[in-house]
Order: C-alpha cells, then sequence, then structure tokens
C-alpha cells in the first residue's frame, strides 16, 4: 500500500492555499512571524504574546498541520516534555499574493503584522536598544502623490525589501566566518493610504497609546 504523500493545495492563481489559511487567523500569524525569527515553545509563545497557553497551542498545531512550522527538538519540563518549533515558510505573502487574497482576511491579517511590529518597538524602546546606535534611522513621510507617484512607491518599497534580504543573507556568511554573534537589526517599510488630514478617530483607537506603553 502506498503512503500518502502531502502535497500544497495551490489555488488557480497561484496563491499557496495552505499559506493564506494559516494566515487567516491574527493569532497565527504572529506566531509564525516569531517563529521566523527564533524557536519557541507554545509555552515561551503564550508568555510571549499574553495569550492563553491552551490557545497558543491550538494555532500551533494548526500552523504545523499545515506545515508552516516544524518541531526541532524537544526538552523535559517539570514532569512534562516541551516541543520547540520554527517557521518553515515566511510569515508574509508576495505583493501578487496578496492582491489574489479574498479582501475578508486583509484586515486581520495586517491588524496582527502592525501589532506585531509596536509590540518589537515597545521592546526595544524599553529595554534601550532602540536608540542605542548613534547611525539608527527613524523617519515619517506623509504626503500626497498621483497614481504614477503611487506605483513607483510601491516599487521602491519591493526593491528595498530584495536589498534588505540580500545584505542579511551576506552578512550570514561573514557572521559564519567570523564567529560573531552579529547584530539583531529590525527593518520595517510600509507604504499605505493615511486618512486625510482633520479625519476622526475611529471608536477604540487612542492617540498616545504607544507612549503610555513605554512609561
Amino acid at each position: 500500500m502506498a503512503a500518502k504523500t502531502k502535497t500544497k493545495t495551490t489555488s488557480k492563481s497561484g496563491v499557496d492555499q495552505r499559506l493564506v489559511k494559516a494566515l487567516a487567523h491574527p493569532l497565527r500569524v504572529e506566531i509564525l512571524t516569531i517563529l521566523n525569527e527564533r524557536m519557541a515553545s507554545p509555552n515561551e509563545l503564550s508568555k510571549e504574546l499574553d495569550e492563553g497557553l491552551s490557545q497558543v497551542s491550538y494555532h500551533v498545531k494548526v500552523l504545523k498541520d499545515f506545515e508552516c512550522i516544524e518541531m526541532v527538538k524537544t526538552e523535559p519540563r517539570r514532569g512534562a516534555v516541551e516541543h520547540y518549533y520554527r517557521a518553515t515558510a515566511r510569515a508574509f505573502l508576495t505583493d501578487a499574493d496578496w492582491q489574489k487574497l479574498p479582501d475578508s482576511i486583509k484586515p486581520g491579517m495586517s491588524a496582527a503584522f502592525v501589532r506585531a511590529l509596536i509590540d518589537e518597538v515597545v521592546l526595544a524602546l524599553s529595554s534601550g536598544t532602540f536608540d542605542a546606535r548613534d547611525d539608527r534611522h527613524i523617519s515619517w513621510t506623509p504626503g500626497f502623490v498621483d497614481e504614477q507617484g503611487w506605483e513607483e512607491t510601491v516599487e521602491l518599497a519591493a526593491e528595498t525589501l530584495d536589498r534588505v534580504i540580500k545584505i542579511h543573507a551576506d552578512s550570514a556568511k561573514r557572521l559564519t566566518k567570523s564567529g560573531d554573534e552579529g547584530i539583531p537589526a529590525t527593518m520595517v517599510v510600509m507604504n499605505f493610504e493615511g486618512q486625510p488630514a482633520g479625519s476622526k478617530v475611529p471608536k477604540g483607537l487612542k492617540k498616545g497609546r504607544l507612549k503610555k506603553a513605554v512609561k
């Protein structure tokens, strides 16, 4: 009897439906984002994300079933066994994939990404690493563009991402040779349509939340 093998389920549009389904829940987006950066157990993820262990364990299982993560080791913990996982798929889709996704799941995925980003920034500010280097860069550049200008900024963002990925790969090779630990550098590129000046802030969103969080 032939053994069953798992295959990727890809839609006619070319999007990997396993990854789409895996990213359909915001908590799974956060978990997969963390596991792209490092190995972690459900217990560690639960504490970091401030979510219940049973809930995190469930979503870890879903990610594993969709083959987005894999178990890499186990360790005994107080009479039990703790399982550690790492990602096998990137926690993002290409621009072309994103355009083909159902509109119903895009807001949740975007919100999960922004939440993970804010958590990362708050942690860096709280620990003092955010401003540890004088050559760190932070900028906010709102403005008005026409359709051509919008297309050019989107292309620039994609080119920047490609360049950053290459820099990371080249650095990894040099670090392997030197044996140095390396600098945990985070670079964020976002280009989105903002709200017109004077727009009302939606209920539930309060200005100054980030400032309050780092006090």
